[in-house]
């Protein structure tokens, strides 16, 4: 018969792996997004999913000091600045 430590192990396990996808899929988002809002989103996305991932390997301290600093404000920070500067539409040369 299977134990119960080996079947909360093997669950323990699948939602790591997963969450660790889900974070590696919102970090090639960053990288591959072309609207910086959403970039910066998906940056804050993934500082939560390692936060997460720190706090499933039994370092809480550094999951609450990535959710507090990183996200809170370096995520912020950037978000701000990003929407905070001057963007033109349409990207072409202005006519006089």
């Amino acid at each position: 018969m299977i134990g119960l430590e080996t079947v909360g192990a093997a669950l323990e396990m699948a939602v790591f792996g997963l969450l660790a996808l889900v974070t590696v899929f919102f970090a090639i988002f960053v990288v591959i997004a072309k609207d910086v809002v959403r970039a910066g989103l998906a940056l804050i996305m993934c500082m939560f999913g390692v936060a997460v991932l720190y706090i499933l390997l039994n370092a809480q301290f550094l999951g609450i000091i990535q959710v507090l600093v990183y996200i809170g404000a370096i995520g912020v920070l950037i978000l701000f600045a990003v929407m905070l500067t001057k963007r033109e539409l349409g990207g072409g040369s202005r006519a006089n």
